[in-house]
């Protein structure tokens, strides 16, 4: 795997970054691909290299071009702006039906007016399943959470949004929720903006 990295550091000398790290990745695919044929009929051992040198090639390519795909994209590109939010004196039973009637699973919560916490569809089961179902969305919202600003990059939040292992991230403008950002709508993001660029420059105003 290090091998992998002087490679594309070589190929990245005369071509550009995304494409020196395929070719490398595709290398790499190659000699896992051999290791393991080999492993196979002689050393088993072997089989276990493979998978890992495999893994890491697919890793390290599918990683450099979502960075490239998000890079000096904005997150109002990709963030979700047709959403619920709910006010944290409401009752669970709200958060239950307005899961059941749509797509959205994670809700921002209000409280005066301003974000106060985020309600997961997993911390709503949660507070069901411990006998709270008539209780406030108060009490089983988190008021841990991360969030984006709508005026910063794509690729910082989604950042954000792996390394927190988050399910959402509200999307903030003076202080307002102006979206929410999440690992599926990204992903839509990233695989749209590969099927029809051209669509998506036009939708974004870039």
């Amino acid at each position: 795997m290090d091998g992998g990295r002087v490679l594309r550091a070589l190929l990245a000398e005369r071509t550009d970054y995304v494409r020196a790290t395929q070719v490398a990745a595709s290398l790499g695919q190659g000699i896992a691909l051999f290791f393991g044929v080999v492993g196979f009929l002689y050393n088993p051992f072997l089989v276990f290299i493979a998978l890992l040198v495999w893994m890491g090639a697919s890793g390290e390519s599918l990683a450099v071009q979502t960075r490239s795909v998000l890079a000096g994209i904005p997150v109002t590109h990709a963030m979700m702006t047709d959403f619920r939010t709910f006010d944290a004196g409401a009752p669970l039973q709200h958060a239950v039906a307005l899961v059941l009637a749509g797509a959205q699973r994670d809700f921002p919560v209000t409280e005066h007016g301003r974000l106060a916490g985020v309600l997961t569809r997993d911390a709503l089961v949660d507070a069901l399943a411990t006998g709270h179902a008539a209780g406030l969305v108060a009490q089983a919202m988190s008021r841990e959470f991360h969030t984006a600003d709508a005026h910063e990059l794509l690729g910082v939040a989604f950042q954000r949004l792996q390394g927190c292992q988050c399910h959402v991230l509200p999307v903030l403008k003076d202080h307002q929720v102006v979206g929410l950002l999440t690992p599926k709508n990204v992903g839509e993001f990233i695989m749209f903006r590969g099927v029809v660029p051209s669509l998506l420059r036009v939708a974004s105003g870039s």
